[in-house]
């Protein structure tokens, strides 16, 4: 298929920005590219409904089992998602396909003492590390997505709030705390110089280049594994964490809701089973009569 680069994206994506698992990421790969073969030669803006129920006759006559075409569907589903997202198909093909929601399980976050660990890992007497404690500070103090902190510009943050762009293009401000100006501040003053022009990208990889959501992911990573956190995490799960710790501690849920930037308020609510599970592990825990 002619744009075989969106699968690479699109894994990419689902990677680093959903911070699915390994696993996950290459089962979703083997489903989009078993799709791809089936249509040889056609753009996926040419792909129509009718294609895609063609590629379920021809899973069922294989004898694939009805839970493995439901995943495949699945997957199919979420890469038309993505593909609408990124502007390569004017219609979202999964709309006309029931399937189980995606990315709508209770997610992973870490606790309090947990990211506060993560962020101590980065040492600030170095570009990278001066630049990586910056951005772990901004994602867990504002819970935007790693694509919205790759696309910062230097104007984009002042003393009290940072400037964000999300979906489809549309800004909101964030309010910022003062340990992730200071970090952000520190990156600029002794690795960026203070002549920094405002329009420059915040965050820049070693290369001189916009810090991309992959590296992003990988430096998470890094610094996961050595403070000794063995969830699954992402830059994905400090977005979590920040909406979950607000939530905890009394925050309004559309106050969160507009900080997120979630259009919709149900993708907001999933976070009140998040602090709802954990009340209830608590009352196990600690109650005399659980």
């Amino acid at each position: 298929m002619a744009e075989d680069f969106r699968i690479l994206d699109f894994l990419d994506y689902i990677r680093s920005e959903k911070g699915l698992s390994a696993h996950t990421v290459e089962a979703y790969g083997r489903d989009i590219r078993s799709f791809a073969a089936h249509f040889q030669g056609k753009e996926w803006k040419a792909v129509d409904p009718a294609a895609i129920l063609s590629f379920v006759h021809h899973l069922k006559d294989r004898a694939y089992a009805s839970s493995s075409v439901c995943r495949i569907l699945v997957s199919i589903k979420v890469f038309f998602r993505f593909l609408k997202r990124e502007g390569a198909i004017s219609v979202d093909l999964g709309r006309y396909f029931e399937t189980p929601k995606i990315w709508q399980l209770v997610p992973e976050v870490l606790s309090v003492e947990e990211v506060e660990s993560l962020l101590d890992q980065p040492k600030t007497d170095d570009s990278i590390g001066s630049r990586d404690k910056a951005m772990l500070e901004l994602l867990y103090a504002t819970g935007m997505r790693v694509s919205e902190l790759c696309s910062l510009r230097v104007r984009d943050l002042n003393e009290t709030f940072v400037k964000v762009r999300g979906k489809g293009k549309k800004e909101r401000v964030v309010p910022v705390g003062k340990k992730a100006i200071g970090a952000v501040d520190h990156y600029l003053l002794h690795y960026r110089g203070k002549a920094e022009e405002e329009d420059a990208p915040l965050f820049l990889s070693s290369r001189g280049k916009p810090m991309d959501r992959v590296t992003v992911w990988s430096r998470v990573k890094t610094y996961a594994k050595s403070a000794g956190i063995e969830k699954e995490i992402s830059p994905h799960t400090l977005r979590h964490s920040f909406a979950t710790h607000l939530l905890e501690n009394g925050a309004d849920l559309r106050l969160i809701q507009d900080m997120l930037g979630h259009e919709d308020i149900g993708t907001t609510d999933r976070y009140t089973h998040v602090t709802g599970s954990r009340l209830k592990k608590a009352f196990n825990d600690f109650h005399p009569r659980p």
